[in-house]
C-alpha cells in the first residue's frame, strides 16, 4: 500500500475528515471516471485537451476533481474519447 493510501486509511478514522471526504464523494467519482475514459482511450492529458480544443491544464484540473465539468465539456470528453456520457439520479 503506498504512503498515501496508509495516511487516507488512517485519516478516515477521524469523524470529521470523514465527513468532509464523503461529501466530496460525486466529485472523486466524477473526476475518476474522466480519468478511466480516458485511459481506456489510450489518451495523455494533452492528447485529450488536442480533441477537446482546450488546454492540459483544463484538464488536469478536471482530472483532480478542483472543476466541477458542465454538460457540455462532459459531452465534449465522452466525444473526444469514443464514450457515451450517460447521466442518471440513482
Amino acid at each position: 500500500m503506498t504512503r498515501i493510501a496508509e495516511l487516507h486509511k488512517q485519516w478516515l478514522q477521524d469523524a470529521h475528515y470523514r465527513k468532509e471526504y464523503e461529501a466530496l464523494e460525486d466529485e472523486f467519482a466524477l473526476a475518476r471516471a474522466i480519468i478511466e475514459a480516458r485511459s481506456k482511450a489510450g489518451l495523455t492529458q494533452e492528447e485529450l485537451a488536442e480533441r477537446m480544443e482546450t488546454s492540459q491544464s483544463t484538464i488536469a484540473r478536471l482530472e483532480s476533481g478542483k472543476a466541477m465539468p458542465s454538460g457540455k465539456t462532459l459531452s465534449k470528453v465522452a466525444k473526444a474519447t469514443g464514450t457515451k456520457l450517460e447521466i442518471r439520479f440513482a
